[in-house]
């Protein structure tokens, strides 16, 4: 049996390096929301010019020459002859002037997508968006409480849900203002995943735990805890290893529309693979030696 929690105050410090990063990111750069939240229209076409590229400011220079457009950013999408708008707001018959307007400097200009969401929905969903996060970590706690008859349990493991929440939402910020990445419906989809998955590894380790308590009632809880971890991690690692190696090969070679959840679920698999027994289990041991029996 491997001494794990002998290390426990490594793994913290570990945690407090990551959730240090991510909250001061927070902080100092925010999250770039994209129009699933804020409202607005997106436009994205694709400009076969060979293989010369096109400068964005001359392509806003043109839309601007449009009545009552706004263009909000224009951005090429890596290694593809697309090319990005984002609006305030504009109709399809504008949409199709722009179009048109582009077409006549570039000749071949194609509509690849085009959504519009309105700012009451866009508000509506970020305040659903928070309620459904808020709902499944007070029915995680709630669960995990009444399954194992105490409330220390429960809080280890939304702790550790917190922590895997918290970096991944974290990296996200990093990733806006250094690549420009924007937060939609799939990351909120990423982060409801992670919740899941960080919990269930959790829920095996403290299920070895409390079996053991049944068996060993008079161990000491540092044994009990190193022993669950020795005959789990094993398990935890490979189920956690078949994920990764598909995230990761959706994230190098998937589509642009999937780069960034695939991403984010990456993220999302890794630290609640890391959070199940390093953070969890070292909070609970914690709880557990306070607490005048076992």
């Amino acid at each position: 049996m491997i001494n794990f929690m002998k290390y426990r105050n490594l793994y913290f410090l570990i945690s407090g390096i990551f959730l240090f990063a991510s909250i001061s990111s927070l902080i100092f750069f925010g999250l770039k929301p994209s129009i699933d939240f804020t409202g607005g229209a997106l436009l994205e076409v694709t400009i076969e010019n060979g293989e010369e590229s096109v400068a964005t400011d001359k392509m806003e220079e043109l839309v601007l020459q449009i009545s009552d457009v706004n263009v909000s950013s224009i951005q090429s999408v890596k290694d593809t002859q697309n090319y990005i708008l984002k609006f305030n707001d504009i109709s399809e018959s504008k949409k199709a002037e722009i179009i048109l307007k582009l077409n006549e400097e570039y000749k071949n200009v194609k509509e690849a997508r085009f959504e519009t969401v309105g700012p009451t929905l866009g508000k509506e969903l970020m305040i659903k968006t928070a309620a459904a996060i808020f709902i499944a970590a007070a029915l995680i706690l709630l669960y995990i409480a009444y399954q194992f008859k105490s409330k220390i349990y429960g809080l280890s493991a939304i702790f550790a849900m917190l922590h895997d929440t918290i970096i991944l939402i974290g990296s996200f910020s990093i990733f806006g203002k250094f690549f420009g990445v924007e937060i939609d419906t799939l990351f909120v989809t990423a982060v409801l995943t992670t919740l899941s998955f960080s919990v269930h590894d959790t829920i095996v380790v403290f299920d070895r735990i409390r079996e053991s308590l049944k068996q060993s009632p008079n161990a000491k809880p540092v044994d009990v805890v190193n022993k669950a971890v020795t005959q789990t991690l094993s398990r935890s690692i490979n189920n956690s290893m078949t994920i990764i190696f598909m995230l990761t090969a959706l994230s190098l070679l998937g589509g642009v529309s999937i780069k960034w959840f695939s991403v984010a679920l990456l993220i999302g698999t890794i630290t609640g693979t890391y959070s199940s027994t390093f953070v969890a289990v070292p909070l609970l041991l914690v709880f557990l030696r306070n607490k005048k029996s076992f």
